[in-house]
């Protein structure tokens, strides 16, 4: 596989302008679990934060603990809405002069604009820095001492659970015990020309069908695959990951805390294993149905090398993990079994 075998995504995909695969998808995510392979990201958006009040002020309008955020450091923060839902996702790293944010393709604008609304008089600088670098994604835990370095979550890598603030009753395994699976990588941000060199540093580059079959099989939420406009954390289970209980003061903080002290989520993330003899696989947002009704709505869908047919699945509370599941998609009603991520 080779640069000249990319092949662009779909219509409609959400990660437009970087290759989907390069023909062998199955062989490409291999490849990628085994570490010899890397992905380019660079359809990501890429924020920087500059200045002395860079990390305090990022601390008190996230939902994550940043104002000690050491150098080569990195963490997933979320902003919320007045009401808990979640807005914005961050891949935050700080190199101890500028914080960098990335982010989810086509969310740059907002995220600049509702940052710079906020500044007041605070000694911050906000810039969209989306064209002059590019993002790779490597499966490595280790920071890159030359280029800003976002690690994956503990939790999501597999590596224990990230605290929450256990002292205020911030136990993320009250969510999620397990994920499915583990998903250990980092996000290397470098110059934009740099990118092509980078990826052929590995064996071979791998496309982003490879890395989201990777990230759907470990039950990984995504802005704006497994959220909609009224996503809270828990549901997906980004307690723990992307927010820290034991912090307070910033936009959503009283709906993040009466929805963990006083009662569940409404919906949870589920992920689904789809009947292999079908060939198509569901759309995002095809719905899921138990016994005649819709509980719930397909967030990613992937054909992984090992699991085959699998998706994420926003779904009802109290749908049980032990029922027929139908997915109901254009081409037909495709079943499924329904294995629990977030807990009921």
């Amino acid at each position: 596989m080779t640069i000249a075998d990319a092949v662009a995504p779909p219509e409609g995909h959400p990660d437009q302008g970087v290759t989907w695969h390069y023909g062998d998808p199955h062989r490409e995510q291999r490849l990628l679990a085994d570490g010899r392979a890397a992905v380019d990201l660079s359809n990501r958006g890429v924020v920087t934060v500059t200045g002395p009040d860079r990390l305090s002020w990022l601390h008190s309008i996230t939902t994550q603990h940043l104002d000690a955020l050491a150098p080569g450091g990195s963490t997933l923060a979320l902003i919320l809405s007045p009401h808990g839902h979640v807005e914005h996702e961050l891949h935050v790293v700080d190199d101890g002069t500028t914080t960098w944010l990335i982010v989810e393709p086509g969310s740059v604008e907002a995220l600049v604009a509702h940052l710079r609304s906020m500044q007041f008089m605070l000694r911050v600088e906000v810039a969209d820095a989306s064209a002059a670098y590019g993002v790779v994604w490597e499966m490595s835990r280790d920071i890159d001492p030359e280029h800003p370095t976002w690690l994956v979550p503990s939790d999501f890598a597999g590596d224990g659970t990230t605290d929450s603030g256990s002292d205020r009753g911030g136990d993320a395994s009250k969510y999620v015990p397990q994920r499915p699976a583990a998903l250990p990588g980092r996000e290397v941000i470098l110059p934009i020309a740099d990118v092509p060199a980078r990826l052929a540093l590995h064996d071979e580059p791998a496309g982003t069908w490879a890395y989201e079959a990777l990230r759907v099989a470990a039950a990984v939420p995504r802005l704006g695959q497994e959220t909609d406009h009224r996503t809270l954390p828990h549901e997906v289970g980004w307690i723990g990951s992307g927010v820290h209980l034991a912090k307070g003061c910033y936009r959503g903080q009283e709906a993040v805390a009466r929805v963990h002290n006083l009662g569940h989520p409404p919906r949870r993330l589920v992920l689904l294993h789809l009947d292999g003899t079908e060939q198509a696989l569901p759309a995002h947002g095809d719905q899921v149905v138990v016994d005649g009704a819709v509980v719930g709505w397909v967030g990613t869908a992937a054909w992984h090398y090992e699991d085959g047919p699998i998706a994420t699945a926003v779904v009802k509370r109290s749908t049980k993990a032990d029922v027929p599941v139908v997915v109901r998609t254009a081409q037909g009603d495709i079943a499924a079994t329904l294995q629990s991520v977030v807990l009921p």
